[in-house]
Formats: structure tokens, C-alpha cells, sequence
């Protein structure tokens, strides 16, 4: 690919759910300009074996300027930034290949943890300024959100190459936790697992804030 490019990933669905909020932000942003910089929409498979060897292509690929990931987070109110990404991968669910993998070390031979290099509190700020809820986090967890982060981080650091590179994890879709609700309602679980804190955002937030994420990385220091 030719001129300037920020390389913007979103996982793919999983853990049975038929759509993911990542994926969809991802396909929205796909294409757009800011400023002089194409921004290229790449899907990641859910797959830990595959993981590390779909970073290392997307990055000979692309050679992009800079590096924005997408999940989801469930449950989460807000956008949330992550800061750290640490070595280690530790599965609550299985991956979509089945793999549930358990205190493990991601990389043998890496540093215990990256910090990410996006301009996190200047985000958060024009974030708030923008009327959209988000937050510094300090866990990516240990699914592969933090993998994605982690190896990402870890190929630019391989490379010798200072571009900026994070994680945003983004909350559920309002028609998830509408058929979340419905769900345990028709299987009469919802007295057991009624929530009142299951939280949602639109897929026009999130889009913008993103993009906004974008938007800031890309501005000179």
C-alpha cells in the first residue's frame, strides 16, 4: 500500500455471540482519510496459534504509522484505553479454534510487559470534551486482546521501529444486551441473572470514538 497508513484491527466474533461491536467500528473506519493518512480496517481471527503469525503479516503488509486495536470488553460502561499489556496469556473462554490456554507465557524470550505509546490522557481528554465516556485502564486482561496488544508491541520493539501502537477495548451493542435480556427472560433466568448494570453504547459512539483515537495519535508530538 502506498502513502502514509494507521492500521486500525477488530477481532472477529466469538464466545458464540453473532456479531462484535470491534468488528463493526473496524468496517466503519475501513478506508477513511485523516489528514494524509489512509486508515486500512483489518479483521483478526480469534486464534491464539494464529495470532502472532497475522501481526507479523499485517505489519510487512502495511508498514503502517500507526497502530490502533479494537475488542470488546463485556460489561464495560465506557471506552476504555489500556496502558499496559503483559506477558501472559490466561483464558477464562476458549478461543474460536477451542484452545483454552493457562498460565502461560506469551513470548519466552520478551520483557514481562509494553507499555502502550499512544497519547493516552490527551485521548481521554478530547474523548470527555466530546461528550463520550471513557477511561485509562490498567489490565488489557490475559485473553487476546492483551495478546494483540502485547505482540504488536513486541514486533515494533523486535523491529526497532517507534510507532505509536495501543488497545481500546469498547463495550457491548445495545441489540446484544437487548437479546441478552430476552434470552433469560424466555428461559426464566432473568430473576437469577437480572442485571441492572449490563451495560451498552451505540455503534455511533464508539465509531467516533475511535476515530477520535485516531485523530490524536496521528497529530506530531
Amino acid at each position: 500500500m502506498t502513502g502514509k497508513v494507521a492500521l486500525l484491527t477488530g477481532f472477529e466474533p466469538y464466545g458464540g455471540r453473532g456479531v462484535n461491536p470491534a468488528f463493526e467500528v473496524m468496517r466503519r473506519l475501513d478506508g477513511i482519510a485523516i489528514g494524509d493518512v489512509k486508515v486500512a480496517g483489518r479483521p483478526l481471527p480469534v486464534s491464539y496459534e494464529a495470532l502472532n503469525g497475522k501481526i507479523d503479516e499485517l505489519l510487512e503488509e502495511l508498514d503502517p504509522a500507526l497502530i490502533v486495536s479494537v475488542g470488546l470488553w463485556p460489561g464495560e460502561p465506557m471506552i476504555r484505553l489500556e496502558r499496559i499489556a503483559v506477558n501472559v496469556a490466561d483464558f477464562e473462554i476458549p478461543d474460536n479454534d477451542g484452545l483454552v490456554v493457562s498460565d502461560a507465557t506469551i513470548q519466552g524470550n520478551a520483557q514481562t510487559a509494553f507499555t502502550t505509546t499512544l497519547p493516552l490522557r490527551a485521548i481521554e481528554a478530547a474523548l470527555l470534551s466530546a461528550g463520550i465516556p471513557n477511561r485509562v485502564s490498567n489490565t488489557a486482561g490475559t485473553f487476546l486482546c492483551n495478546a494483540t496488544m502485547f505482540g504488536f508491541l513486541q514486533a515494533l520493539a523486535a523491529r526497532g521501529r517507534a510507532v505509536p501502537c495501543g488497545f481500546v477495548h469498547v463495550p457491548y451493542l445495545p441489540s446484544q444486551v437487548a437479546e441478552m435480556l430476552r434470552k433469560t427472560k424466555q428461559e426464566r433466568r432473568l430473576e437469577r441473572e437480572q442485571r441492572a448494570d449490563i451495560a451498552s453504547m451505540s455503534l455511533e459512539t464508539m465509531t467516533a470514538a475511535v476515530r477520535t483515537v485516531l485523530e490524536i495519535s496521528l497529530r506530531p508530538a
